[in-house]
């Protein structure tokens, strides 16, 4: 019996991604680097160590990661400014489902908590959960199990117990490695054959999430 649902924030629950698929690359363009549109997509909840050491096995050891991250925040944010935060569609009926039935609910997410709160704010999704879980409390972001470990141990729960609901590959990985079952609501690429061997379901919105 699944007590917990634990959501990705970005693409699952808001939609972002397209601002950090476009972002990507107009960054490491200002630095003389070219990112294909391949290459920003398999970044995507691309966590510590692990975007930092994808990004120099392309464009080479000398580039300043952080450096880049900045400039990438800037732009998101002048994204956000101009063209909003939209939440998925089916989020806040979902939530409302999850309540209703006394289910625990949990963000675990590879932003930072700071903007974890305020994207959540902004789009009126804080009140809905008890427990927001971000890859810079743990030792490895994903595709690594420790941020939902981590997020199923501040819950009190055991993973088997858990959904995940994510958009992405890495986050897809991350949960199954985590033990959790694993839905996928599919956002900028759809799942293949592989990472379809992960998940316990594909749904095309989150207004057609599997029942809890």
């Amino acid at each position: 019996m699944i007590q917990a649902v634990i959501f990705d924030m970005d693409g699952t629950l808001i939609d972002t991604e397209k601002y950090y698929r476009v972002c990507w690359p107009r960054a490491l363009a200002e630095f003389g680097y070219c990112m294909t549109d391949e290459q920003a997509l398999a970044i995507r909840s691309l966590g510590r160590p692990f975007i930092i050491d994808r990004l120099r096995e392309w464009f080479g050891d000398e580039l300043d990661y952080h450096a880049v991250r900045e400039i990438r925040k800037k732009l998101v944010e002048e994204e956000i400014e101009k063209n909003g935060l939209q939440v998925k569609p089916g989020a806040f009926r979902l939530l409302e489902t999850i309540r209703s039935k006394k289910i625990a609910a949990a963000v675990a997410t590879a932003s930072d908590p700071e903007r974890t709160v305020r994207y959540l704010n902004q789009t009126g999704l804080y009140g809905y959960f008890d427990r927001l879980i971000s890859a810079t409390m743990v030792k490895e972001g994903k595709p690594s199990p420790d941020i939902y470990l981590y997020a199923c141990e501040t819950l009190g729960m055991e993973p088997d117990c858990c959904m995940a609901v994510e958009d992405s590959p890495n986050g897809v990985l991350s949960a199954y490695r985590a033990g959790c079952r694993v839905v996928m609501v599919p956002d900028q690429t759809q799942p293949d054959d592989n990472l379809a061997t992960y998940l316990d379901a594909a749904v095309a919105s989150l207004a057609a999430s599997p029942s809890t």
